[in-house]
């Protein structure tokens, strides 16, 4: 459904650094420089940050949230420890099982350096 998802940041360099750490949990490697941007590309998408080109201030979208797939609980707990240990913030419940209408998920939970949540997800097997 989606081509790529791009995310407005403040410092460039700040938010690379904590993509490269973060998303090379998911065995992504580090952003490609394109003037202003990093891309991050992977068999199933694209994912860039980028500075406003209207120059304005980036700001995170209140109730967004960009989710990355991960391949075990383990994964999803490194995906939430590099966030954390790269300059963003835990958020919400800490990472586990939860139950719900869509049955039983792993979730971990991370606000990058200008606010955006991202969420690493688990669906175990059945």
């Amino acid at each position: 459904m989606f081509s790529h998802v791009m995310v407005g940041v403040n410092d460039l360099e700040v938010s690379r650094k904590f993509y490269d750490a973060l998303l090379g949990t998911l065995g992504i490697a580090p952003g490609v420089a394109n003037m202003n941007r990093y891309f991050y590309r992977s068999p199933t998408g694209t994912f860039g940050i980028t500075t406003p080109i209207n120059g304005g201030a980036a700001t995170h979208g209140n109730g967004s949230t960009i989710g990355f797939t991960t391949t075990s609980t383990e994964q999803a707990d490194a995906f939430h420890a590099a966030g954390v240990a790269n300059g963003g913030t835990s958020c919400e419940d800490p990472p586990g099982f939860r139950e719900g209408s869509v049955g039983k998920l792993y979730l971990a939970y991370v606000r990058d350096p200008d606010g955006n949540k991202l969420c690493a997800l688990h669906r175990p097997p059945k």
